[in-house]
């Protein structure tokens, strides 16, 4: 058997369009990940309540205990944004919401959001109810609690440090009040004695704590205590999760593509298939013999068939032709298809050709010839025709015996007499039966002997039914039929599941049909690594539904 060389491909870096062409190869499962996407999101949109979301700005102030002032340039750096946000999201504010909206204190809490953004002291309270009303309500009673809250502490604080200055002013008064009794009476002109000096300074010190003391307290209380005020209230109407419907079926539809790409590159990972010819030649070790595309209705194309009948010549016209065993991995790879294709080829190109089928596809390649013979009917051959030989008569006339030659002169004992013999027949009469042969005899009776002939053992002519299609015809015979003239084409059985297909490619020289899109690349090795196991080459491939640029 003849092996082809075959060197292997150069491997090459895969381009954004061979990238693209999974997906499209898996457009079914691209379209049920899209269509699944869209369909959860649908169940959102339809099913959920929607939610109705109001936001309410509040600006947060610094303590000032001078409103006449002009506050520093670090005046909002007084204040802790992140406490304040804290206070913003604390029980008390959630309890006053929870109150106001009638909603549970947990609820509350999952659908109050408060935004502090950085280097600014703007808070947003936004609230998601299920109604307009709820969310207004929600988000402008969060901003009310909260500076309600606000001012609360900082007038416990005022009133906590104005009641320590309070204390610290009695106490200072008190000594005040002892150091004036200490002085005495009378003084007199005299100069006051050291004594008094000294109650006299203290007593000047105690005044002076009381004024510091004084002017503190009224600063403490003339401060402006509100935490901050509503710039921007919440009112209806306010937008709700059905506003932003188209756009988030836009956003479900391209997140479906995106995980359905995902998935076909998932699947194409774990489940190789037959994409090109280059693929299949690197798999097979051997040449491509042809490509065969489909028609507009679905056939096989009578043009590529022919074109592979003339790529298998090579093996079809020699003086002794083995048979050509088309096989495949699997039943659907369209291998009958072009089985029945290359044999009604060959039949339209003048050959006898013997089609051997096993018992299950007989009646689909008989199908599949018969619509060959429909579109292309039995013409008589153009090439001359051979004479037959006209019969011979039963019996031949018997020639007269010739004369005796007169005997020469001479002793007569010299003389030699010579016996007329009767030549045998050259054809049989119609006394020699079963297709016997004469022999002639040199008995003095002058008869013959009938010796039966040996017929060397053929085939039968009628072995299989024969469908003529052109100038040839096309013989069904089963799949194990001895091997007789003409060109024989055998459709193997799957050879991965059924040894009857390695058992043919054994007899005939193997020819194997991948079909593009379908073929697994793990089936198609497996069975050229069977194939060689019992010492079978393939001498070329078939890709089928292949698509040419």
């Amino acid at each position: 058997m003849d092996v082809t060389d075959v060197t292997p491909a150069r491997q090459r870096p895969v381009g954004l369009a061979e990238l693209a062409r999974i997906p499209v190869r898996r457009w079914r499962t691209v379209l049920a990940a899209t269509g699944l996407v869209l369909l959860l999101v649908a169940a959102y949109l339809l099913v959920f309540p929607p939610t109705y979301t109001a936001t309410t700005a509040v600006v947060v102030r610094p303590v000032v205990t001078d409103p006449f002032s002009v506050p520093s340039g670090g005046a909002d750096r007084a204040v802790n944004m992140t406490a304040e946000s804290g206070i913003a999201t604390s029980n008390d504010v959630i309890d006053k919401v929870a109150s106001i909206t009638g909603r549970d204190t947990t609820d509350v809490a999952d659908a109050l959001a408060v935004e502090t953004p950085v280097g600014g002291q703007v808070m947003r309270f936004s609230y998601a109810g299920h109604g307009e009303a709820e969310a207004v309500d929600g988000a402008n009673g969060a901003a009310e609690s909260y500076l309600e809250l606000r001012k609360g502490m900082y007038e416990n604080q005022r009133a906590a440090v104005l009641k320590s200055y309070d204390e610290t002013i009695a106490l200072v008064t008190s000594q005040r009040t002892t150091t004036q009794r200490s002085l005495p009476a009378n003084q007199g002109s005299s100069s006051p004695s050291p004594r008094t000096s000294a109650l006299l300074d203290q007593l000047r010190a105690l005044n002076d704590q009381l004024a510091t003391l004084a002017e503190q307290r009224s600063k403490i209380a003339s401060a402006d205590l509100s935490p901050g005020s509503v710039t921007s209230a919440a009112r209806a109407p306010v937008p709700s999760s059905r506003d932003a419907a188209p756009l988030i079926l836009v956003a479900g539809l391209l997140g479906g593509l995106l995980v359905g790409g995902l998935v076909a590159f998932v699947r194409e990972s774990m489940d190789r298939r037959v994409r090109t010819a280059a693929e299949a030649s690197a798999l097979v070790g051997a040449p491509l013999l042809g490509t065969v595309g489909r028609d507009g209705v679905g056939r096989l194309s009578d043009t590529d068939l022919r074109y592979l009948v003339l790529a298998l010549g090579r093996w079809v016209d020699g003086p002794k032709p083995l048979p050509l065993v088309l096989l495949s991995s699997a039943d659907d790879e369209r291998r009958e298809q072009v089985t029945a294709g290359v044999a009604a080829a060959l039949a339209q190109a003048g050959h006898q050709v013997r089609l051997g089928v096993a018992p299950e596809s007989r009646d689909r390649i008989r199908a599949l010839l018969t619509d060959a013979q429909r579109r292309h009917p039995a013409v008589e051959s153009a090439r001359p025709r051979v004479p037959r030989p006209r019969p011979m008569p039963s019996s031949v006339p018997t020639p007269a015996p010739a004369a005796a030659a007169p005997a020469p002169a001479g002793n007569p004992e010299d003389t030699m007499i010579i016996q007329p013999v009767r030549k045998p027949r050259p054809f049989p009469t119609e006394d020699a039966k079963n297709g016997g042969v004469y022999r002639s005899t040199t008995t003095a009776a002058d008869k013959t002997e009938i010796i039966p002939r040996v017929l060397p053992k053929e085939a039968p002519a009628t072995d299989g039914e024969e469908l003529c299609i052109g100038t040839g015809a096309v013989r069904l015979v089963p799949l194990d039929a001895p091997v007789a003239g003409g060109v024989t084409v055998i459709d193997a059985p799957p050879a991965l599941h059924d040894e009857r297909g390695v058992r043919a490619a054994r007899e005939g020289r193997a020819v194997l049909v991948a079909a593009r899109d379908k073929t697994r690349t793990g089936r198609l090795s497996q069975l050229v690594e069977r194939l060689r196991a019992v010492g079978v080459e393939p001498v070329g491939f078939v890709v089928t539904g292949e698509k040419r640029d």
